[in-house]
């Protein structure tokens, strides 16, 4: 078995009608740090990168092309974020206020975690499994099928 490797190559980047808000909650509910701040126009972000662990999400104000699920009433993806104690992070995003979809539970795989939407309806899994942690062969393009 090949060790975890950090940080990822892949950085989700989310759009949030009021993203200095989102900013905002996501580091009270979630945890994650803000690491970079790039104001735009009439008190919109242009970008920014937010950290949790050795995790970085981008996050910025709506334009052309992009619209958050808030917005467009669609959800078309989940953002997994480990976190080591997934017990005391729900406690935390449910005092935050934060939408829970999924409670916390043991999944198949091992893993432990729940999901929540966030302020505009992004969802999110939190949980103590690291994709890749169990690959074989992750250099090898066929590694994953």
């Amino acid at each position: 078995m090949t060790e975890y490797r950090t940080p990822s190559d892949i950085h989700p980047c989310l759009t949030y009608a009021n993203a200095p808000e989102a900013i905002g909650w996501l580091c009270r509910a979630f945890g994650f740090v803000r690491c970079l701040v790039v104001p735009g126009d009439n008190g919109t972000i242009r970008h920014s990168e937010l950290r949790l662990g050795t995790g970085v999400v981008m996050v910025s104000s709506p334009r052309p092309g992009r619209a958050p699920p808030s917005t467009s009433g669609a959800n078309c993806a989940t953002l997994s974020v480990y976190v080591a104690d997934p017990d005391k992070h729900l406690a935390v995003a449910t005092a935050a206020g934060a939408k829970i979809t999924q409670p916390l539970c043991d999944e198949a795989y091992g893993a432990r975690g729940y999901s929540a939407c966030d302020l505009e309806g992004h969802n999110w899994y939190f949980g103590n499994y690291r994709p890749g942690a169990h690959w074989e062969n992750p250099d090898e393009e066929s590694a994953c099928g």
